[in-house]
C-alpha cells in the first residue's frame, strides 16, 4: 500500500489520474446524453403515432355521426344520390 501512495505522491502520476478522471467524466456525459436523445426520439415517434390515430378515431366518428339512423333513411338517401 505504501507504493501505491508513492506513486500517487508523484506529480506526472496525479495529473495523469487527473487526466483519465476528466475523459471519463465526459465519456460518462457523452453518454448519457446519446441515451436522452435516443428517449426523446422515441417518445416523439410515439406522440406522433398517437396522434394519427387519434385523428382517424374522431374521422370514423364523425362518419358514424353522420350515418342515416335506418335503413328507410339510407334508401332515402341513396334515392336522393347523397350518399
Amino acid at each position: 500500500m505504501g507504493w501505491l501512495t508513492a506513486i500517487l505522491a508523484s506529480s506526472p502520476a496525479r495529473k495523469a489520474l487527473g487526466l483519465i478522471l476528466a475523459a471519463t467524466t465526459i465519456a460518462l456525459f457523452l453518454l448519457s446524453i446519446r441515451r436522452a436523445g435516443e428517449r426523446t426520439g422515441r417518445l416523439s415517434e410515439r406522440l406522433s403515432t398517437s396522434e394519427k390515430t387519434n385523428e382517424v378515431q374522431r374521422q370514423m366518428l364523425d362518419a358514424a355521426s353522420r350515418r342515416p339512423p335506418d335503413r328507410d333513411a339510407l334508401v332515402e338517401r341513396l334515392r336522393d344520390g347523397r350518399f
